[in-house]
């Protein structure tokens, strides 16, 4: 057996390890009995443990030394070692106590969000979170910084990404978005009180089913379930599963939450399986995989093209409720902009404040410029000064997201990347697919699925996000894509 196969041999245990602690949290999310809480924590920071050790062996480490030195191998197999030696070198800078004692915490953490949110109170899942933001903190230390104990965060799920960046990037959300949207603000509202009116749970379901099989969705390589909030977890490219919130006084919530997490699944779905457990079969960024579930939710799914296609079936479904909406008066109801609590059921414009907001908080969290007991006011001041409005509850607010209890800080600056990277791709997919919107309007999904097989999935983590949008696109990451397609559509929507 050569090196690199033995290589190979070694990290694909190791995912397979990893999938396994994956399967028990989707369980976790979905169908697991309460009472089964403490054990579940329990087994997945077992499996942690086993995973943080596989990963971190002396024989693994000799390995990728003798590896990163091999000019037999390939331009791909060079850059599976590369990527491996550096989360190699990561991983040991971790105790197996510590890893162990994370994914305890955030098991804990994750019952407790559940059961505040439930009851509107955030005490009680507080001293869950501190004893998580503890250990975040201690994690950025151990894993090293340059300038801000955040990059060592943000680098888990936007690998090369800064504080600095990000704040640069922001500023420009500030200053171009948020006159944009004061005027719309200034112009009457779009109608859209018929998206709220009662609309049956199992024929929602239905119809999002429908929508996600439209989009490519391979139900063979995976599956639908409900969850209270939405989100696509892997096993493999070939079990790949998404799950959806449905509000039968909301039409929205369903529609957005299967697009959008269709979106990501359609990029799992499209690794290449026979990459399984090395970098290669593994997606880039979170940044980059946001793109894929923004450009079908966003860009597609909330297009005039794609109602054209859809909209006679969901009137045939709910004809009491659409019969006197034109696809147009439709178009223009999924589209309003104005302030709102929640950010997954948030408009693409104001979405970014949400994110803008989570951002300043997570960064204060961990530079220890406010403390978590101090999360709810603070919380509920940034939703004032950024988005104008009261946050009635902590449901509605500082508890409505779960990244937290997951111990994901870092990860919220990813989606507003996902959205300007999705802009930026869609515009060159609109450049080099011909006709592509008319072919959406007929129905067909496939060529730009394809496009996006080929230009985004199949390379795996070959390139990083910045070298991604040069290959597609022939430049890096510009704002100016975003502000482009917001200003064309929202102009016309309503009356700029």
């Amino acid at each position: 057996m050569s090196n690199y196969s033995k290589y190979q041999e070694i990290l694909r245990k190791i995912a397979d390890v990893q999938y396994a602690s994956a399967v028990l949290n989707w369980d976790q999310e979905t169908y697991m009995p309460s009472k089964g809480a403490e054990y579940r924590a329990q087994q997945l920071s077992t499996l942690a443990g086993i995973a943080h050790e596989l990963s971190t062996t002396k024989e693994l480490g000799d390995l990728l030394e003798l590896l990163k030195n091999d000019d037999s191998l390939g331009e791909k197999e060079k850059r599976n070692i590369k990527e491996s030696l550096k989360k190699y070198i990561d991983n040991k800078k971790y105790s197996t106590e510590f890893v162990q004692q994370l994914s305890k915490t955030i098991s804990e953490a994750f019952q407790a969000w559940q059961k505040a949110k439930a009851e509107n109170n955030f005490l009680l899942y507080a001293p869950y979170l501190e004893k998580l933001v503890k250990l975040k903190r201690d994690e950025c230390c151990i894993l090293g910084f340059e300038s801000h104990p955040y990059d060592a965060l943000l680098d888990q799920y936007e690998p090369g990404a800064k504080t600095t960046d990000l704040e640069v990037l922001f500023a420009d959300v500030r200053i171009q978005l948020v006159d944009f949207v004061k005027q719309i603000a200034s112009k009457p509202q779009n109608q859209e009180s018929f998206m709220f009116t009662h609309y049956n749970k199992q024929k929602q379901w239905d119809f999002g089913m429908d929508l996600l099989k439209q989009i490519g969705y391979d139900f063979d390589a995976g599956r639908q379930d409900v969850s209270s909030h939405p989100f696509t977890t892997n096993f493999c490219s070939e079990d790949v599963r998404v799950t959806t919130r449905i509000n039968e006084n909301d039409l929205s919530e369903m529609i957005w939450s299967c697009i959008h997490e269709g979106g990501h699944g359609l990029y799992e779905q499209g690794l290449p399986s026979s990459e399984y457990g090395l970098p290669s079969g593994e997606y880039i960024s979170l940044g980059i995989h946001e793109s894929q579930s923004r450009l079908w939710e966003n860009n597609v799914g909330r297009g005039l093209p794609y109602w054209k296609a859809n909209y006679k079936k969901l009137q045939e479904i709910f004809p009491d409720n659409l019969q006197n909406i034109s696809v147009v008066d439709f178009y223009k109801a999924m589209n309003i902009v104005k302030p709102s609590l929640i950010r997954t059921s948030a408009d693409e414009l104001t979405y970014h404040f949400h994110v803008l907001i989570r951002f300043e908080i997570e960064k204060a969290l961990i530079e220890g410029t406010i403390e978590v007991k101090d999360l709810p006011s603070y919380w509920n001041s940034k939703y004032k000064e950024y988005l104008g409005i009261n946050v009635p509850s902590d449901t509605q607010g500082v508890l409505q997201d779960i990244h937290w209890s997951h111990g994901s800080f870092g990860y919220f600056p990813t989606y507003s990347l996902g959205s300007f990277y999705a802009a930026q791709f869609y515009a060159q997919a609109k450049k080099e697919i011909i006709n592509l919107e008319s072919e959406i309007e007929n129905g067909n999904m496939s060529l730009l699925l394809n496009w996006l097989r080929s230009k985004v999935h199949i390379h795996g983590k070959f390139y990083s996000a910045e070298e991604l949008c040069i290959q597609i696109t022939g430049e890096k990451l510009n704002f100016k894509y975003f502000m482009d397609y917001a200003k064309n559509k929202y102009s016309k929507l309503y009356d700029l």
